[in-house]
């Protein structure tokens, strides 16, 4: 605290004197703000009518009642702080305890992750054997379906080969009309209906597709191969009978020929009959 000193009231000097502006204490609530910093809180006290040991003995004497009243409030929580030490007293134990249990729950948990984990891969397995014994099922579904054309392909053009080699060119043209209803006169020339040949070469071009939707490289479309060989083989072989039979008149009867070549992959072929065709009129 400053220095003052108080004399008489009678003393002209001394009345003076007590009108002087004395500094006020210093603000206990100064010292709490959280940003507090002495040298900015040393600067607002500029106009602070005291000297500097005045302001040091203050703030000493302030430090000195915050240092009581802490030990002051140790002392009266003593007990308190004594009583908390032996109520934390077998924590450890407790601590122990529930460690113990969290490792067990841990166990259980794993335990049963484990369980699902086994039970999920047990069920991507069946769903993969499924799906696999689904595709084998198409797949033998397809094959059943090639095989099944393959044999009313054959069938079909063997009984054309046949009609072409022991009946007379009117009993084709009888039997051509007799084998589908949709086969009209006009549908035919030099014994071969044109709608005949078109249904052998879409079923030829059926079968084609259907191998390649199984794959070139299974080995019942591979054994196949000869058998298609011979059929597309036969399939010419009557375009070609037609085509060098065909009269030059009849332009339809010829394009829808070309035609079927075209459809085939064959136009080359369809050529060369043509040119075989001409030299044989030349000669």
């Amino acid at each position: 605290m400053s220095n003052r000193f108080f004399f008489g009231e009678s003393d002209s000097e001394d009345s003076d004197e007590d009108n002087l502006p004395y500094p006020k204490p210093l603000a206990r609530s100064a010292f709490l703000t959280p940003e507090f910093d002495p040298h900015t809180y040393l600067s607002t006290l500029r106009n602070r009518h005291q000297t500097l040991e005045d302001l040091r003995t203050d703030l000493r004497s302030r430090s000195q009642e915050i240092s009581k009243e802490l030990l002051d409030l140790v002392n009266e929580n003593y007990e308190d702080f004594l009583s908390l030490g032996n109520s934390l007293r077998g924590g450890d134990e407790k601590l122990e305890e529930v460690r113990l249990g969290l490792l067990g729950f841990k166990r259980d948990v794993e335990g049963l992750k484990n369980i699902v984990d086994e039970r999920r891969k047990e069920v991507e397995a069946l769903v993969k054997q499924r799906k696999e014994m689904r595709r084998q099922m198409q797949v033998g579904l397809a094959l059943l379906n090639i095989g099944q054309s393959l044999r009313e392909l054959e069938q079909s053009l063997m009984m054309t080969s046949n009609e072409s080699h022991t009946d007379g060119p009117d009993k084709n043209i009888d039997r051509g009309l007799s084998d589908s209803g949709e086969e009209s006169d006009e549908g035919q020339q030099g014994g071969m209906s044109i709608s005949r040949l078109g249904r052998h070469a879409r079923r030829y071009l059926l079968v084609q597709r259907m191998m390649k939707r199984v794959g070139s490289d299974h080995p019942f479309v591979i054994k196949q191969g000869a058998r298609m060989a011979k059929m597309k083989n036969m399939i010419l072989l009557d375009l070609g009978n037609a085509l060098k039979q065909t009269g030059s008149q009849d332009t339809t009867y010829l394009m829808n020929l070309l035609a079927i070549y075209r459809d085939l992959g064959e136009s080359p072929e369809a050529s060369k009959v043509l040119r075989q065709r001409k030299a044989v009129t030349s000669s």
